[in-house]
């Protein structure tokens, strides 16, 4: 029986008594369900936990990897139900909050749980939602009422300590008075501050669950010895499957191809791989390397690859077929991937700043990964020594060996550490393994965003929004002089809120000074894209006659956006060789290209006009300021030089990044598609909006999927929902919340989640037709580009072994460039009125370019002519040819056979 059936029987007997449920009766029907229906018997600390919630304490549950905090979480969203509450779970990542969104439909039901993410709303006024942590401090900062949430379930509590995200987690604790609180997280240290802060703000004792034994026992040891002879260890002991932590995404891909060299499965093991495998699509590049490890036994994970391929390594994990993964230290965030031992490769780090040596919170993070309940009755955490100490111990045991054998030999040499080399030793190690993580530190900030929020919820009293302040700033765990520099900060920000017209003044009927603001925040401010009117703004300037303003307003929005680091940063090295090669080539003398390298970034486009617009808006709305505009072009990039996603990869040697670049795309594709105004979209605009999505889907549809399946498998939920689960009078009256309206199809959903399902199938490329006509339209002018800089070898690959053939397109672009200075690449070359494509194709034959190469053609197919923008304005010069349909199809990209180059008729 589900956890949801049997607390509706409860209710439903409380009800007939007159009686509310006894916490006893709540802990005992929990217990009955956690044993029947998942075969668990409560851990002692979970036992402790559950029954301080059912008593009304808050919990802090810092208890090791593996100790069943997750149904613990579980359990409080049943007490909080069971006494008519309303509860919420938060967690860092929208990807966590999905994952459990999910979870909690399967075991409440789909009518219970709600989703807000930012991004989408499901069923927002559910008694039971999931979101990340920011927004649930941003609602706590704009109501008094935080909804009616009077439980709080912080997964992932350690959070609290990051710099730019921890002030999320610590304005519930300061603003959420009246709510119970569950705090969890393996790695949390000394929270005796903290759950004395607790006691004293909600009115409530705080238990705290920690220094508990893990079920699962771990045995730690330091290996002066290299890899190859670990894993062959591990493998020969049974110790396996093994997960080779590394703090650098390429040396995790290298270590997976060293390893691979070792025969980790047998032929029946890697029979089993393959058919576990069956007809998953792996692309060029990275895709064939990930194909070749997994087939061998050995997993790649990385927060850089493609969320299929880190997927499958799950799936292929979670079944128990490969031995060794090499990956960083982010594998199994919200997943239950089976470790049987951790192997980290270093114990230092390069942490975005400098190199360090791991903290005590980050390596007991890593080393809860060993020894899964339910999986292994034991785990195991190795370090491994430095490389040259590892070569120094070899060089002194041959030594020692050769002595021994009465052989004389030379004093072996040491080898010396890398320059710069932050060291490690066994005893660093023993320090990691006693040591308590560090105690949380506090990171609150004080922003125009919190102070616009503390305005908006409407002052009841004088001096409301300044008292809440005060507890935000004062109340907050910070330092005394951090305070008081937040107080400034505070100062500040509403002095320019006042000077800008944002905030006045007004008197109420009792003549009492209230704070309002003078326009309205959108419902989402500050939690997707806080700068999305900005780009509305900005459209505005653009002229849509414009030739380039589908571009320009690819630009604006992609300036919106959070910089894809791996992408900017090959754009600026890609832009700095083409550079230097342009210096050299002028006979620049060395000093002064040093100094004009300095002046040379990644594609900025529309920048000045940008920066301009950007000034004259802060002025306007100064909580702006609180966010950067970002200029960028890798859309429009991709467009200008018409590429596809592998294209973009390759040029930029981004292999090892993929995933980086789709989940770009993917955020690029949404803020366009959501924030552009249905009358700013012009035809092209539409047609490209269309091609990026389809282009994200054919990559990996994973990112996608799920965002438009929960929207367009939702329906305003309208006053019922809000009257039936307690929403707040402007919750029933916001007729734009969204729930599922058929909970079958949910649980439907969620089977087909649970399913292993290492093959899906492939989205056909024909499905949506103006985005393939984008994309043929870019593989045509691939060609053109090619043409227009007499790029011989680039043409005869675009083509392909039934092409044009080299010869044929070095006598047209000799004829044409003998009438021709220059071949026009810009936007009017680009444009439609350049590219016809007759889509009335029948069965026929190409016209081979050689005798005896044929190449036939499929019963559907288009036929183009894209004529060349010669500077004359001539544009009696065409490349035709066909578009193969079914060729297309089988490939998952437009397959152009280009049948003539030359002068036409018109």
């Amino acid at each position: 029986m589900s956890l949801g059936r049997m607390l509706d029987e409860m209710l439903d007997a409380a009800r007939a008594s007159g009686a509310s449920p006894e916490a006893d009766e709540i802990h005992t029907l929990f217990e009955t369900w956690a044993l029947e229906e998942r075969g668990l018997r409560l851990y002692p600390a979970q036992e402790e936990a559950l029954l301080g919630l059912a008593l009304g304490s808050n919990v802090i549950l810092s208890t090791p990897t593996g100790t069943g905090k997750s149904l613990v979480a579980i359990g409080a969203h049943f007490i909080a139900l069971a006494e008519g509450r309303r509860t919420v779970y938060t967690a860092p990542i929208k990807a966590l909050v999905s994952e459990k969104f999910f979870d909690l439909v399967e075991v409440f039901g789909a009518e219970r749980v709600g989703m807000v993410t930012g991004d989408t709303s499901i069923n927002g006024d559910a008694p039971i939602l999931c979101c990340t942590a920011e927004i649930l401090a941003n609602l706590a900062l704009r109501d008094r009422e935080t909804g009616g949430i009077t439980q709080v379930v912080m997964d992932e509590f350690h959070f609290y300590a990051e710099p730019e995200r921890g002030w999320a987690w610590q304005v519930p604790l300061l603003l959420m008075g009246g709510a119970q609180f569950l705090l969890m997280s393996a790695t949390l240290g000394d929270v005796t501050e903290l759950a004395e802060d607790l006691t004293r703000r909600t009115g409530r004792d705080t238990a705290r669950v920690t220094g508990v034994l893990r079920p699962v026992p771990l045995h730690f040891a330091y290996e002066v010895k290299g890899v190859h002879e670990v894993i062959e260890e591990l493998l020969e002991t049974r110790r396996t499957p093994a997960y080779l932590v590394h703090f650098n995404q390429s040396h995790a891909v290298e270590q997976a191809q060293a390893v691979a060299s070792i025969k980790l499965v047998d032929r029946a093991g890697r029979d089993e791989i393959a058919a576990a495998i069956g007809e998953f699509r792996f692309s060029t590049g990275f895709g064939a390397t990930l194909s070749r490890l997994v087939r061998s036994g050995v997993g790649v994970h990385h927060a850089g690859m493609l969320p299929r391929y880190r997927r499958l390594v799950e799936q292929l994990a979670q079944r128990g077929l490969l031995r060794v993964i090499c990956g960083t230290d982010t594998l199994g965030v919200g997943i239950n991937v089976p470790i049987r031992t951790v192997v980290i490769t270093a114990l230092a780090k390069y942490d975005g700043t400098r190199m360090r040596r791991l903290s005590a919170r980050e390596f007991h993070q890593i080393s809860g990964r060993a020894g899964r309940a339910g999986y292994d009755t034991e785990g195991d955490v190795l370090a491994l020594a430095p490389e040259h100490e590892v070569e120094n111990a070899r060089s002194a045991a041959k030594a020692e060996a050769q002595k021994a054998g009465g052989k004389k030999s030379k004093p072996a040499k040491k080898k010396a550490a890398p320059q710069g080399f932050v060291a490690w030793s066994e005893q660093t190690f023993e320090k990691l393994i006693v040591a308590e993580p560090e105690p949380l530190v506090s990171r609150m900030r004080v922003t125009h965003s919190m102070l616009l929020g503390v305005i908006a919820r409407g002052e009841a009293r004088e001096g409301e929004a300044l008292d809440v302040m005060r507890t935000l700033i004062f109340g907050s765990h910070e330092p005394r002089s951090e305070q008081f520099a937040h107080a400034r900060t505070a100062l500040s920000i509403f002095r320019t809120l006042r000077q800008g017209g944002i905030v006045d003044v007004y008197c109420d009927e009792g003549g009492q000074r209230l704070l309002r603001l003078t326009i309205e925040l959108q419902a989402n401010f500050a939690l997707n894209q806080p700068l999305s009117p900005f780009a509305l703004a900005a459209i505005e300037l653009l002229d849509p006659d414009s030739p380039e303003y589908a571009l320009d307003v690819i630009s604006i929005i992609e300036a919106t956006l959070e910089d894809p680091r791996a992408i900017v940063r090959q754009q600026e090295h890609r832009a700095r060789g083409e550079a230097v090669a342009a210096m050299k080539a002028e006979g620049i003398e060395y000093e002064e290209r040093m100094e004009l390298l300095e002046q040379i970034t990644h594609p900025q486009p529309l920048k000045e006009l940008l920066d301009e617009a950007f000034e004259a808006y802060t002025r306007e709305v100064p909580w702006a300021r609180d966010f950067e505009l970002r200029p960028k072009s890798v859309v429009r990039d991709m467009i200008e030089r018409a590429f596809n996603f592998r294209d973009l990869v390759s040029f930029y040697q981004l292999g090892r990044s993929e995933g980086t670049v789709l989940r770009y795309l993917s955020d690029a594709y949404r803020a366009i598609e959501r924030t552009v105004p249905e009358q700013s979209k012009n035809e092209e605009l539409a047609a490209l909006i269309d091609w990026l999505g389809e282009l994200v889907r054919q990559v990996d549809s994973s990112l996608l999927d799920e965002w438009q399946t929960l929207e367009a498998g939702s329906i305003a939920f309208g006053r019922a929902t809000g009257a039936a689960y307690g929403g707040s009078p402007r919750s029933e009256a916001r007729g734009e919340e969204l729930a599922h309206p058929d909970p079958e199809a949910y649980r439907a959903a969620i089977a087909a989640r649970a399913e292993v399902d290492t093959a899906p199938p492939a989205r056909s490329l024909l499905a949506n037709e103006r985005a393939f006509g984008v994309m043929v339209r870019n593989a045509i002018f691939r060609r053109v580009l090619a043409a227009a800089f007499d790029q011989l070898d680039e043409l005869v690959a675009l083509d392909g072994p039934h092409g044009f053939g080299e010869r044929a397109w070095g006598e047209a672009l000799d004829a044409y460039f003998g009438e021709y200075d220059t071949m026009g690449t810009g936007a009017d070359a680009r444009s439609a009125t350049f590219l016809t494509i007759d889509k009335s194709g029948a069965a026929g034959e190409l016209v081979a370019d050689k005798p005896g190469e044929r190449g036939e053609l499929s019963e559907r197919f288009w036929r183009f002519r894209q004529v060349l923008d010669d500077p004359a304005g001539d544009h009696d010069w065409a490349i035709e040819g066909v578009v193969d349909l079914a060729a297309s199809e089988e490939a998952g990209e437009p397959v152009i056979r280009v049948e003539r180059v030359g002068v036409f008729a018109s």
